[in-house]
């Protein structure tokens, strides 16, 4: 019996597709994708795709019409998915909202820490042999006991709440309503849009890119933070304006940021790298194996239900369904 054929639009880690191999045909594009017609062409007749950040346009859909059941995010995000034209094609949508949760919280931490303590700067001290080591060198802000406010409510800002709780953090959050459930298990007070980014001394960023959250954080949002206050963002990079945070961290308001996404990935803008108080990642939320392997495998999992005919886990559009 012939294998059904899966594409995988970028090289992730071998491991990763150990269980989809376990009953079909697997290929890997290349490390940073391909592009144009050879993208396209490699996508032809694929019955599944497991897409990461490889944007899908319309001629790469057309390839896929006639022989595609489903298309796999296998992040949590799936902006690279046009889903409305996957749906009119007949082709299921999926994503990956759990396996991505406890290594993009634990990122969100270590972005929060390593910009309150200046770890960047710190670490260029000791390398470079700067000496004598002065009492009040590389003076940073204390994260025990201050104040989060979360933008989200959802699993990453859940588990971002967590950790902080160990910390001793007070809470908040903000979103387009209330969340009832994330209060009991948090203890976060919900407060407006304005009052979190004024009342708060760090701000992590855990909303999807949408029309309406494009440029969430623009001049006058980032003008209300504290002048000692730090933005996370390890959520999409378009949700911040990065000219506009560029000329707000010059300006001393807000003090800090840490960023793991980008507006123009793989590109971070080029004041955001001359600026000492930001630290910057590339993009590495899931950077650890067992993330990569639980959403393989959740993808995997995925692309089964869809071959035998079933309704996909996390599926955006479950009304798509070839005739």
């Amino acid at each position: 019996m012939t294998k059904a054929r899966v594409y995988v639009t970028r090289a992730l880690l071998p491991e990763a597709f150990t269980l989809l191999r376990s009953r079909c045909h697997v290929d890997v594009g290349p490390d940073n994708g391909l592009r144009g017609e050879d993208f396209v062409e490699a996508l032809r007749g694929a019955d599944a795709v497991i897409a990461t950040s490889v944007r899908l346009g319309p001629e790469a859909l057309d390839a896929l019409a006639s022989s595609c059941k489903v298309i796999c995010s296998y992040g949590v995000g799936y902006d690279h998915i046009p889903v409305e034209e996957a749906t009119r094609r007949g082709i299921w949508v999926t994503h990956n909202p759990d396996a991505v949760t406890a290594d993009t919280a634990d990122l969100a931490m270590a972005l929060m820490l390593g910009v309150a303590r200046r770890l960047r700067d710190c670490d260029l001290s000791v390398r470079n042999g700067v000496a004598p080591w002065g009492v009040a060198m590389h003076m940073g802000l204390r994260v025990s006991g201050k104040v989060l406010g979360l933008v989200g409510s959802g699993r990453i800002a859940l588990a971002v709440a967590r950790r902080a709780q160990g910390f001793g953090m007070r809470l908040a959050y903000t979103g387009r309503r209330r969340n009832e459930i994330f209060e009991a298990a948090t203890g976060a007070c919900y407060l407006d849009k304005k009052e979190l980014l004024a009342s708060s001394d760090f701000v992590s960023l855990h909303i999807p890119l949408t029309p309406e959250t494009r440029h969430y954080m623009a001049a006058a949002d980032l003008a209300l933070m504290p002048p000692h206050a730090v933005l996370v963002n390890t959520a999409r990079g378009a949700v911040v304006d990065e000219e506009a945070l560029v000329e707000a961290l010059e300006g001393g308001r807000p003090g800090g940021a840490g960023l793991d996404v980008f507006e123009r990935e793989p590109h971070a803008h080029p004041g955001l790298r001359m600026l000492p108080n930001v630290l910057m990642t590339p993009h590495r939320g899931v950077a650890t194996p067992d993330s990569l392997i639980d959403m393989g495998e959740a993808c995997a999992h995925k692309i089964f239900d869809a071959l035998d005919g079933r309704l996909p886990q996390d599926c955006l559009n479950p009304h798509a369904r070839k005739a």
